[in-house]
């Protein structure tokens, strides 16, 4: 259970790099306010560990989307105007994280169980922002489902480099993670939401090629889908 001290630090940090991320134009006004709830969540029902896991992750999110960002422009394929983010990538990537944080503590799940479900979850965000970020700026892109060539950017579109990326970004939030919210240097356990974080980006590319595309689902619902499947396939490999 959190303490009042705990949760006056939740609340200081929270308020602080929201303020932080529209002043250095990464989030709109209300991508700031809804990262200020998010982050409350996160705080309160998971922890601080689990909450800095998403600050680092949303961080790393930011230097990739603005990674050679006149390029991506020139391109057509950047993130917003200038790879500022709205409460709709915000909640993208923290609907699912949220859910995992309010329904363990609620059923009073402790150690590493809910801390690898969460992870996977943040896994499969990071291996996904960081692949389309990066990958777009690969000329060799095939789409997932038919391994035809596909101009970069393209819904289900997918590279030898983005997926590098991707496993790399997997790799950097699961130790991290493992670091920050358990506190013990990493098991083998860690695999699993490395692995986890690189299929559910695997699973948002193919959702992308079909439904998405035939405008059956749109971008938000496809990221929360692939983090929640990323989440619940990494607890029937725990269970």
């Amino acid at each position: 259970m959190i303490t009042i001290e705990q949760a006056v630090i939740v609340l200081v940090l929270c308020a602080v790099l929201s303020a932080l991320s529209w002043k250095l134009g990464l989030l709109t006004v209300d991508g700031s306010l809804a990262s200020f709830a998010v982050g409350m969540v996160l705080g309160l029902f998971g922890g601080i560990g689990w909450l800095l896991l998403l600050v680092l992750f949303a961080f790393m999110g930011f230097l990739v989307t603005k990674y050679k960002m006149e390029l991506k422009i020139k391109k057509g394929v950047q993130e917003g105007k200038k790879g500022e983010r709205s409460y709709r990538n915000v909640l993208a990537n923290g609907a699912v994280p949220m859910a995992i944080a309010v329904f363990t503590f609620l059923a009073g799940w402790e150690g590493e169980l809910p801390a690898l479900i969460y992870m996977s979850a943040v896994c499969v965000a990071a291996a996904d922002t960081t692949a389309s970020e990066l990958g777009v700026l690969s000329d060799r892109t095939y789409m997932i489902t038919t391994f035809k060539r596909v101009p970069p950017g393209v819904d289900g579109g997918v590279s030898l480099y983005g997926t590098a990326w991707a496993i790399a970004a997997s790799a950097f939030a699961a130790l991290v993670g493992w670091v920050v919210i358990l506190g013990s240097v990493p098991s083998v356990l860690v695999f699993i939401p490395i692995a986890m974080g690189v299929l559910g980006c695997f699973i948002d590319s193919v959702i992308g090629a079909t439904l998405e595309t035939k405008g059956l689902v749109t971008k938000l619902w496809n990221n929360i889908t692939s983090m929640a499947l990323g989440a619940v396939i990494a607890l029937l490999v725990l269970l």
